[in-house]
């Protein structure tokens, strides 16, 4: 079994819907476009905080764009105070992210963010 089957980046498209656009991605198929505060994506991005969810099937609203899914990671991509992306991980092993994974991997979104440029 696989620890992750999503990996991937969501660029906000800031057009009239507000949405979370797909951008570059391995593994399955995803959602398209989700609406800014709708799932784990969409609560990251709104609210600008980290989410580390041990079980999406609990998670009120959890938009399911991976059956096999059953945990997920999402970090918010701030740049000047504003969201402009989220880095979304999800693993069909419950409960897969801890601590350390949120450490590294908001270094790599930093590192990633700070290359960006308007």
């Amino acid at each position: 079994m696989s620890l992750f089957n999503v990996a991937l980046v969501m660029l906000i498209h800031l057009n009239k819907n507000n949405e979370l656009v797909l951008g570059p991605f391995q593994g399955h198929p995803a959602c398209v476009r989700i609406p800014f505060n709708r799932g784990v994506c969409g609560k990251a991005a709104s609210t600008k905080t980290v989410q580390r969810i041990d079980n999406v099937h609990l998670f009120p609203g959890h938009i399911a764009c991976d059956s096999a899914s059953n945990s997920e990671l999402v970090i918010p991509l701030i740049k000047d105070g504003n969201v402009i992306g989220v880095l979304d991980i999800d693993s069909p092993v419950y409960s897969r992210f801890d601590t350390t994974d949120i450490t590294w991997l908001s270094k790599i979104v930093e590192l990633l963010t700070n290359s960006i440029h308007d």
